[in-house]
């Protein structure tokens, strides 16, 4: 792993209408934070777990900077990018160049929390061609006690953390040096994407029953983790395990 990559960061799921996704994943029995709108116009919920996140984002507004986002929202929903955690935006784009993966400059980031200030993020992002199928970013915080708040982090499905990403790619070979040593799995296929999110959860049988209340019936897969299909996750398949 870099020096300055710590870890998974957040999972994007860029979504087309938001209002919608939220209510989708409510009923999955997840908690989300109040809708917060970054300081370039992109919009979004996020899902706190104890030291990473999945974040639903729309884009109702077009940027420069988001470009490659709204491509990929015409072509569908889903995760387009993998934000990974690091202590030092400006160490990390320069160790990214000495280990030969062009960065863009750091782009600093905020938005207001309701009654608690403005969350505060450095972002160093990776060009599209890094990693294709999704946008890679590497993520600063520089308010994190705003954004890791305890009441955000209890959810009905008992979910935990990303316990890892499953990637599908022609090449997994070319991924190797930036995600070496993080929980990001590779499966050989024609078109890159991210497939699938795995979610830990505390109890299986208590994450069963809060989808079933949310109107969803799981597929049990061979290990008994519990799976909710990408078309009813708005473009994601979601392992609950």
């Amino acid at each position: 792993m870099l020096r300055h990559v710590r870890g998974i960061d957040h999972a994007v799921i860029l979504v087309r209408d938001l209002d919608r996704a939220r209510d989708t994943y409510a009923r999955l029995g997840f908690t989300l934070t109040p809708r917060g709108t970054h300081s370039l116009g992109s919009q979004n919920h996020c899902i706190m777990f104890g030291r990473d996140y999945l974040e639903l984002m729309a884009l109702p507004k077009p940027h420069p900077a988001f470009q490659y986002f709204s491509d990929f929202l015409a072509r569908g929903e889903g995760v387009g990018a993998i934000a990974l955690a690091t202590d030092d935006a400006a160490a990390a784009q320069a160790e990214l160049a000495s280990a030969g993966i062009a960065a863009e400059a750091p782009l600093a980031l905020s938005r207001p929390v309701e009654n608690l200030g403005e969350a505060r993020f450095t972002l160093v992002q990776l060009p599209p061609e890094q990693t294709p199928g999704f946008r890679t970013f590497l993520c600063q915080h520089h308010t994190r006690d705003i954004v890791w708040r305890p009441e955000y982090q209890a959810h009905a499905v008992g979910a935990r953390e990303i316990e890892s990403i499953a990637v599908d790619a022609p090449d997994p070979a070319r991924y190797a040096q930036l995600f070496d040593g993080l929980p990001v799995t590779f499966s050989t296929a024609a078109a890159p994407a991210v497939r699938a999110l795995r979610i830990r959860v505390e109890d299986r049988a208590d994450a069963a029953a809060a989808l079933r209340r949310g109107g969803f019936l799981p597929a049990i897969l061979a290990d008994g983790a519990l799976a909710v299909s990408a078309v009813q996750a708005h473009g994601i398949t979601l392992i609950f395990g």
